[in-house]
Formats: C-alpha cells, sequence, structure tokens
C-alpha cells in the first residue's frame, strides 16, 4: 500500500488504466481514466450504511465491471486509486477519523488489496478533491493549494507542487476538527462533534450546521440549500444566517492563510454553489489575516461532484 501518490506524468498515451474510487458516506463513485486523463468510464453505486463488508464488495464490483468492458479491456488490468474518509494510522495501519463510522479501526487498505489482489493507493477525499483541482482544476498552475470541502461535513486537503502532503500524522489539512476561532458563539451553543469535540469548524460550517443554525435563529426548518435561496430573494432571515455562515467561513480560512499561506483555496462539496461565498468570505478575512493584503484566491471548483474521484485515479502515474 501506498499512501498520498506521486507526482504526475502527463505525457503518457499508451497507459494502463487508472481508476479512481470515491468512498462517500452515501455513494461509492468509480472513474476510469487512461494515459491522458481522458473519462473512460463512471459508475455509481449506493454505499451499504453501516455494512463494512458489503462496502468492500462494492469496491470490488465497480472495479470488475469497468475492466471487464471490452472497450477497456487492451489497457490490462486497472491501477487503482481510493479515496477515502479520514486517514490512515501510521500505528496500526488501519482507518481513523472516519465520518462514516463502521470504517474506523478496519484494515480497509488490506482488505481492499487482498480483495482486488494488486497494490492499491489511498488518500483521504478531501486531498483527492485538492489534487484534481490542482492537476487540471480551479487552481491549475498553482504551487500551494488548500481544497475545502462544504458537504455533509468540512474536510481540507493541501497539495504542494503536484503532491499530496499527508503530514506526520496523516492528518494535514484537517482544519474541520479545529474549533472555530474568535468565536462570537462562544456564550452561546456550541455544537457536538462526532469526533468528541464541541464547537468544531464542521459544526458550524456543513451543509446541516447551517441549517441548524437557521433553525436556532429563526424557527425555520430550511436546508441549507434553501437558505441559499431565500437570501437571494432577499428574505432577511436567510440572508442574515448566510451572513453568519459567511463570517464564520472568514474567520476559519484566515486561519489556513496565516498557516499555510496558499496560492489558492478552492471549494467544493454541495455548499460551493452558493455564489455568494465567494464574494463576501474574501471580503471578511482580511482583518483576521496576518497581513497587509490578501492575495489568496478563493474559487469554485472547475470539476463538480467528480473532482475527489478523479483525484483519486491521479493518486497513479501515467506511466506508474
Amino acid at each position: 500500500m501506498t499512501v498520498a501518490g506521486p507526482g504526475i506524468d502527463e505525457r503518457a498515451s499508451a497507459a494502463p488504466l487508472r481508476i479512481g474510487i470515491d468512498l462517500g458516506g452515501t455513494k461509492i463513485e468509480a472513474i476510469a481514466i487512461d494515459g491522458r486523463g481522458t473519462q473512460r468510464a463512471r459508475l455509481r453505486r449506493p454505499t451499504p450504511q453501516g455494512d463494512y463488508e458489503a462496502t468492500l464488495d462494492t469496491i470490488a464490483a465497480l472495479v470488475a465491471e469497468i475492466e471487464s468492458d471490452p472497450s477497456l479491456a487492451p489497457l490490462g488490468p486497472a491501477r487503482v486509486g481510493v479515496g477515502t474518509p479520514g486517514a490512515f494510522s501510521s500505528v496500526t495501519g488501519r482507518l481513523k477519523n472516519a465520518n462514516s463510522t463502521c470504517l474506523n479501526g478496519r484494515a480497509l487498505a488490506a482488505d481492499l488489496e487482498a480483495r482486488l489482489a494488486r497494490p492499491l493507493r489511498f488518500a483521504n477525499d478531501a486531498n483527492c478533491f485538492a489534487l484534481s483541482e490542482a492537476r487540471d482544476g480551479a487552481a491549475e498552475g498553482a504551487r500551494v493549494v488548500f481544497g475545502v470541502i462544504l458537504g455533509t461535513g468540512v474536510g481540507g486537503g493541501i497539495v504542494v507542487d503536484g503532491r499530496v502532503l499527508e503530514g506526520r500524522n496523516a492528518i494535514a489539512g484537517e482544519w474541520g476538527h479545529n474549533p472555530l476561532p474568535l468565536m462570537d458563539e462562544r456564550d452561546g451553543p456550541r455544537p457536538d462533534c462526532y469526533c468528541g469535540r464541541a464547537g468544531c469548524v464542521e459544526t458550524w460550517l456543513s451543509g446541516p450546521a447551517l441549517a441548524a443554525d437557521h433553525l436556532r435563529t429563526t424557527g425555520q426548518a430550511l436546508s441549507a440549500q434553501a437558505v441559499a435561496a431565500g437570501a437571494v430573494a432577499r428574505d432577511t432571515g436567510c440572508a442574515d444566517t448566510l451572513e453568519r455562515y459567511c463570517g464564520r467561513a472568514a474567520r476559519a480560512l484566515a486561519g489556513v492563510i496565516n498557516l499555510l499561506d496558499p496560492d489558492v483555496i478552492v471549494l467544493g462539496g454541495g455548499l460551493s454553489n452558493i455564489d455568494r461565498l465567494y464574494e463576501r468570505i474574501p471580503e471578511l478575512w482580511g482583518p483576521h489575516v496576518f497581513s497587509d493584503r490578501v492575495d489568496t484566491l478563493l474559487v469554485r471548483n472547475r470539476h463538480g461532484d467528480s473532482s475527489g474521484v478523479r483525484g483519486a485515479a491521479w493518486l497513479w502515474p501515467a506511466q506508474g
């Protein structure tokens, strides 16, 4: 098993097929790309909830279905990269910190390699997202990229010079489980997080967190997307909720800028489709960044919900 991938040789034309697997909480997606990075196949299956063995079976079935496609047979057995929630423990080799809790403590890498009878490459799903966007997405050409997933949870990944930065403890980029800085909310509710802490960035900036904040403040039970739509329609309560969200995101991302100073921050996940974020967050983060000006770019992802699975495939170089 290799955790994180090396640099990428995009010049390869005739090379083994690469399959990326995105192991999500609600879906498992597989994508196949050839040596030029062209998509050749894409499949999705529901994630078996709380069932580890069925999850392994689903991944193996997706790989088998792609490899059985007659049009792909000349490319031979595929190299497979897997984007997972959480990370692998350097002590046990087992998965940790996954919000799909049935995976925690499991020898996912060894078990999948046994099922597929080949070496695999693994990276955190947010790292895969960041790699995809740094490789040929919204941050193409940038040296230091911070990729952010704002969805059911909150994740982050770092790519430097085209390589995923894993970190000594395999947790580089895990900003979602730091406390929200400079909390105006410190005298109010501090939502509990599945990680066992309270007041994590994830509990303020995920989609469910935005909806929960709106419910606490207005008594209206609306989804994050409905709140964003209401703000566009000039509903005062929705606009206020979205403004609080932008302020919290600005403070949280300012901490990332102070520590990492990335060239580009790319947003992914369902909340990345909210146009207001790209205008308002950069207007708000300046006072919290230790610099006379902030040139960091905040951009929307290019590859949408395919970005993470594409990054998993890019864990293998075109000729590797």
